[in-house]
């Protein structure tokens, strides 16, 4: 069903996201009929399908973004903090934002400079007081590495495919806390990797996927 879940308006598209049964919380439902998103992709924003960002650079489709907010939903309650991992043209970053409301705080992280000024850009046309009141923060850096100065997260979502699970995030989770990641080469899956209160990590496969590589800039624009 995920594939077909296409439609002419956001609210649409969120009404088929449901009926597929990819949403099944009212909060994720609220947060991405608040989120339009003919404000942060260009060209058809109400396809179910990945869309082209440029540099090398892809938004995932919008069912993986609702089983990325399904799956975190226990790690974005109010007053939560979020790493958003690859935030490309900010949709999702602003999803987040909703769901941790205004006492949380998102992080959003990407190693091309203009990919970090789309997202602003997009963000203040579509929700400025997200930035003004710096319930999300959007920074130029190496995602794999994580952003350690704002850490640790209730939860930290990858939008790109990593080679092998990444230490560095899992050490800047939270106890209790949560990472919802895909990795692999060829065959990738989304993991999702809990930490609980004394620390313990476990992962868990949670479904085959198809993304970006997670890798450096250089590699990424010459895609």
């Amino acid at each position: 069903m995920a594939w077909y879940c296409s439609a002419n308006s956001n609210e649409g598209l969120v009404n088929n996201l449901k009926t597929a049964k990819i949403i099944t919380s009212k909060r994720v439902e609220e947060a991405m009929k608040a989120t339009d998103r003919k404000n942060y992709v260009s060209y058809s924003p109400y396809r179910d399908s990945p869309q082209q960002l440029g540099y090398g650079a892809t938004i995932s489709a919008p069912h993986m973004h609702a089983h990325a907010l399904q799956n975190l939903e226990p790690f974005l309650q109010p007053g939560m903090k979020v790493l958003d991992i690859g935030c490309g043209s900010g949709y999702l970053t602003t999803c987040l934002a909703e769901m941790v409301g205004p006492e949380g705080k998102v992080v959003g992280i990407e190693h091309i400079q203009e990919l970090v000024n789309m997202s602003k850009k997009n963000i203040q046309k579509d929700r400025p007081d997200l930035l003004e009141s710096q319930r999300i923060i959007l920074i130029h850096g190496d995602g794999r590495e994580g952003y350690p100065e704002e850490a640790p997260y209730d939860c930290i979502h990858v939008g790109a495919a990593a080679d092998e699970t990444p230490d560095a995030l899992i050490n800047q989770l939270k106890a209790p806390g949560r990472l919802f990641i895909p990795v692999g080469g060829r065959d990738q899956y989304i993991y999702q990797i809990d930490k609980d209160e004394n620390g313990n990590v476990t992962q868990k496969k949670v479904m085959g996927v198809v993304y970006v590589p997670l890798t450096d800039a250089d590699k990424q624009w010459s895609r």
